[in-house]
């Protein structure tokens, strides 16, 4: 008969294992290229881009991508990936942190990775108790500028493509840009700028990553966030692209900050609860389609 000793350090155990398990199943590990990642058309290299997919307890049918910053050299994934996943997973959507591959003056790499990282979400949608009409994208400084990026290059999916996921759609239902890189042009940050499309782009690749200036009607809805005192990367970069899509009438909102610098404060404090409180305000808000 086993003792009371050997019956608790068993409870003991079982819970642990409980708990691992738990875990292990609210997290899930996705590579998005199977080892065979493209550069631009036509051209492919040996590498892959990883997601990682944060599924809450209680799902409410929303996903978020999730771009961190890193001025295009790096990737915050803590603060700008992870802790962004586990905040909106409190709030019942699926956090989909997104390690994009760095551009090296590869100008199309990211978004490639950001546009599979949609179809993805999309094709899994089942899986992973998403409304494939509610698939938005979020993105921090670099990140944001890749976020709009992908929130204004984007294409309905190849219908007669052999692969699922190819034949979904890479447009965002929405975006969420905080202390956002917009633009390539003279107020741009120049590390990003030089990382992204390298030490001397065309004008016509400065133009079509401007993406203050890619707007159309299709545009979708987005929200922006910026603090006043963002040195690195100034607010008329929110303002500019704000501009824009209120120009073409899409649903946007612009939360002015009047302070908390790039980063906000640290990720922390009040102008840090703002935008995380006003972001969910303005999802709830959206008419997106009901589960």
């Amino acid at each position: 008969m086993p003792t009371c000793t050997s019956l608790r350090k068993h409870t003991f155990f079982f819970m642990l294992m409980t708990i691992a398990c738990t875990t292990a199943q609210s997290e899930e590990v996705v590579q998005l290229w199977n080892g065979r990642a493209p550069v631009s058309d036509g051209e492919f290299e040996a590498a892959d881009t990883k997601v990682t997919v944060h599924l809450p307890e209680k799902p409410d049918g929303t996903a978020i991508v999730i771009c961190p910053g890193g001025g295009y050299g790096g990737l915050v994934v803590g603060a700008e990936g992870h802790g962004i996943a586990k905040w909106l997973n409190q709030h019942g959507i699926v956090g989909v942190v997104l390690e994009y591959r760095l551009p090296k003056g590869r100008p199309f790499v990211p978004l490639l990775d950001a546009q599979r990282a949609i179809r993805t979400v999309r094709s899994n949608a089942k899986a992973w108790h998403v409304n494939p009409s509610r698939v938005g994208i979020m993105g921090f400084s670099a990140g944001g500028h890749l976020a709009s990026t992908a929130a204004t290059h984007f294409d309905k999916g190849d219908a007669d493509a052999a692969e699922a996921i190819d034949r979904q759609s890479c447009r965002p239902d929405f975006a969420i840009l905080v202390y956002p890189v917009v633009t390539m042009g003279d107020k741009t940050h120049s590390g990003s700028r030089r990382n992204l499309l390298g030490a001397d782009p065309s004008q016509q690749l400065v133009d079509l990553f401007c993406n203050e200036k890619q707007v159309t009607p299709q545009t979708p809805p987005m929200f922006m966030a910026h603090a006043a005192d963002d040195k690195p990367v100034p607010p008329e970069h929110s303002q500019a692209l704000f501009d824009a899509l209120q120009a073409a009438k899409i649903p946007s909102k612009y939360l002015k900050l009047p302070s908390g610098g790039h980063g906000l404060n640290g990720y922390k404090g009040p102008m840090w609860d703002a935008w995380q409180e006003q972001s969910l305000e303005w999802l709830s808000e959206l008419k997106l389609g009901e589960r």
